[in-house]
């Protein structure tokens, strides 16, 4: 038994045996020579008078909510889903983006931080949903199949409604960088139709955020995915560079200029990907989406090629009936030879989409 508890439970014996020998001591004595009282430890006589008040204040605080006794468990996380309210797409989710939590976990021999989850009911294969703790979800499924097949997935079991989860959830996504404003404007969307009847200035009011913030990210939130697909990734998607190209698509003539140059990017990105090409930033992206509608969108960064140190060294800036424009950047630390093995390469692939200088 530790100490502090052998120190408690000797503190209550000897309460409880102060009444009685008091007692005893107020009998006639049935000896000449009744024998002294003893007197009791130092210690127990600091303490005799406050123990039962600690225990009654303690008791008092958890009774008017002031203090809470939190249960944490311990569960295997596969039977634990995940709640489909929250903003963090679970299946974007990998070994490579969780890594550094992964090997936290692993480091500090388990998890820390508790999730949260609530108890669920109909579903055979699990018992808890998890509300805010994804990633921590997800690192400790990784584990367990991983080489660590006893780790346990920790978290505490809250009683939530919808609304309240979606808004314990946003809070904690706000202070997390890997959740990109695209994921957060389409959460929101979603969450306005279910939870605030589509009355703006409610979800505003409950979620402590400014309407007019908020009034943009549902606008972005509407940009379709066919115009997504012409970023390199939906986190290059930022609030206040998309917010413009989310106006733009209320024009139904703009919106079908901006669809047909975001086909047309999402064929080149994923023509880059396949020959190991650097993608097309999101901001000349953005730039040629919101051109489109004018007919002058500058085809810049046609093609990328990137040096050793993973700089541009060479890139397409233009191609037309004069010719092509190139670009070679300084501090890329390509030599001749590479510069001229990726001209070849810029001009080999312009070939094979037609426009080359053979044309």
């Amino acid at each position: 038994m530790a100490r502090t508890q052998k120190d408690y439970l000797a503190d209550l014996l000897a309460e409880d045996a102060a009444p009685e020998a008091a007692a005893t001591a107020a009998e006639p004595a049935p000896s000449p020579s009744p024998a002294p009282e003893p007197e009791l430890p130092a210690r127990l006589a600091r303490t005799r008078g406050t123990t039962l008040l600690g225990r009654e204040s303690a008791l008092a605080r958890v009774a008017s909510g002031e203090v809470r006794q939190v249960t944490q468990l311990l569960l295997d996380p596969a039977k634990v889903r995940i709640w489909p309210g929250n903003a963090r797409v679970y299946g974007d989710l990998t070994e490579e983006n969780v890594r550094e939590l992964i090997d936290s976990i692993v480091a500090e021999n388990g998890q820390k931080v508790p999730a949260v989850v609530r108890r669920i009911e109909g579903d055979p294969q699990h018992e808890y949903e998890v509300i805010a703790g994804t990633r921590r979800h997800f690192a400790i499924s990784w584990l367990r199949a991983n080489s660590y097949p006893d780790m346990q997935f920790v978290a505490q079991v809250a009683q939530l409604d919808d609304e309240a989860a979606f808004r314990l959830a946003d809070l904690e996504n706000r202070a997390r960088k890997d959740v990109s404003d695209l994921e957060r404007a389409r959460n929101y969307a979603e969450a306005l139709k279910a939870h605030y009847g589509n009355h703006l200035t409610r979800m505003a009011e409950r979620l402590k955020l400014s309407k007019g913030w908020l009034s943009k990210m549902i606008k972005v939130a509407g940009i379709p995915d066919a115009v997504i697909a012409a970023f390199a990734s939906p986190a290059d998607v930022q609030l206040k560079p998309a917010y413009p190209l989310a106006q733009a698509l209320d024009d139904k003539a703009a919106a079908k200029a901006i669809l047909a140059e975001a086909k047309a990017l999402a064929k080149e990105q994923a023509e880059r990907r396949a020959f190991g090409q650097a993608a097309v930033p999101a901001a000349d992206v953005l730039r040629r989406l919101i051109a489109a509608p004018t007919g002058s969108s500058p085809r810049e960064t046609l093609f990328f090629w990137s040096g050793p140190t993973g700089r541009t060294a060479l890139s397409i800036l233009s191609v037309n009936r004069q010719g092509v424009t190139v670009r070679l950047h300084a501090g890329s630390g390509a030599d001749r030879e590479q510069l001229v093995d990726a001209l070849r390469e810029a001009l080999d692939q312009l070939d094979r989409e037609g426009r080359g200088l053979q044309r």
